[in-house]
């Protein structure tokens, strides 16, 4: 079902014209209004009880789980993607050794590149770079290149530089077959698209909380799967300790770890950011991610018929992502496309030599057109 514009819900002014939803969305008001109540209450701490320090991270697992997918049980609270992906690969170092790759797309974004970088030069690993084709199809590219010696699968859920699609059922088959681990960075697209849990089965799922998740800067999600959930975490908080709730017990803290993925959970999770992220995950279940998806398709369509007319590149419908796609800039146009659009209150992004369009649902009528104009004028 498609989702008319939102715009009351975000504070976007009628003259801001916002298309870099992958670099972050507009935060809902909602999620505004409770962050300001949150951040208020640490000037009364003699009002926090125990329980405080919990109930906000296991509102977000069950949140999680309904508006994503997976099991609640599955999800940690984390500060950002690059923790996820960091305990990711250092959990799956011990099964790397010389001669083994760890197979990764070309210009993948750092925070997984050097997570894997990092325990490939520890264990004597190789990074498999699989090169951007030239026909846009990077699922058919990765799938060429797992073989015997892959032991790990680390791949973005879309090409954060254009929104490229990658296909994780085939891709998650391919690893299966091969016995590699599949770490998926889901930043990209788990919020605006939806991700099938149940064919994907992902050894990992990092997502960063303050794009498509529409959460605050500062809160991201990890899923792990069960056959992980007794690994080593990055750190040792009491937090996801048995008992951690009983404060005045805390001298002679448990060496058992509470279940599920809590271990994998940052320190001090209960934190102010956890009410505006509860508010995103929230309006994430009420719309619906499917319907977010045909919307957002919807709105990117008009907009790649647009820039096609004026010469940019774009991949097929069928090779890209429906929230996000990129279109490159021709080779004629030598000046600073993004500052220009800027002074215009048009706001894309660049990311290589690609014009990256990522709108989310406060985008109206008015703003494609806006957009479009802006770029006839600069591009004729």
């Amino acid at each position: 079902m498609r989702i008319p514009p939102q715009r009351p819900l975000f504070d976007v002014p009628r003259d801001v014209a916002y298309f870099n939803c992958a670099s972050a969305t507009p935060q809902l008001n909602a999620a505004r209004d409770r962050l300001r109540e949150s951040v208020a209450g640490k000037s009364h701490p003699w009002t926090r009880i125990p329980a405080d320090y919990f109930t906000n991270a296991e509102r977000i697992r069950a949140l999680c789980a309904e508006a994503i997918g997976g099991d609640a049980e599955g999800y940690a609270v984390v500060p950002a993607a690059s923790y996820a992906l960091a305990t990711a690969a250092r959990t799956l170092e011990p099964r790397l050794a010389k001669g083994d790759a760890i197979v990764m797309m070309a210009g993948e974004f750092p925070s997984l590149v050097l997570a894997f970088r990092r325990v490939a030069a520890e264990r004597g690993a190789a990074i498999d770079i699989v090169a951007a084709p030239e026909d846009d199809d990077w699922t058919r590219a990765i799938l060429d290149r797992i073989d015997a010696r892959t032991k790990v699968v680390a791949v973005a859920s879309c090409h954060w530089t254009n929104g490229a699609r990658v296909d994780l059922v085939r891709i998650a088959r391919a690893c299966r077959d091969a016995g590699a681990a599949l770490v998926v960075d889901g930043t990209q697209t788990v919020g605006a698209m939806p991700f099938d849990f149940a064919a994907i089965d992902p050894d990992f799922l990092a997502l960063s909380g303050y794009k498509w998740m529409l959460g605050p800067y500062g809160v991201s999600f990890l899923y792990v799967a069960p056959r992980w959930r007794e690994a080593r975490p990055l750190e040792e908080s009491w937090l996801a300790r048995r008992g951690a709730d009983d404060f005045a017990a805390l001298v002679n803290p448990s060496d058992e770890y509470q279940p599920g993925a809590r271990r994998f959970d940052v320190g001090e999770k209960g934190n102010a950011l956890l009410a505006g992220t509860i508010a995103g995950l929230e309006q994430l279940r009420e719309w619906g991610v499917a319907s977010i998806a045909e919307s957002l398709a919807a709105v990117n369509e008009r907009i790649a018929r647009g820039v096609t007319e004026l010469g940019l590149r774009v991949a097929s419908p069928q090779l890209r992502c429906p929230h996000m796609f990129g279109a490159r800039i021709p080779e004629r146009f030598t000046g600073d496309l993004i500052a220009a659009l800027r002074e215009r209150d048009v706001y894309v992004s660049r990311r290589g030599q690609s014009l990256r369009f990522s709108p989310h649902l406060h985008v109206e009528d008015a703003d494609i057109e806006r957009l479009l104009s802006a770029l006839r004028e600069l591009l004729r």
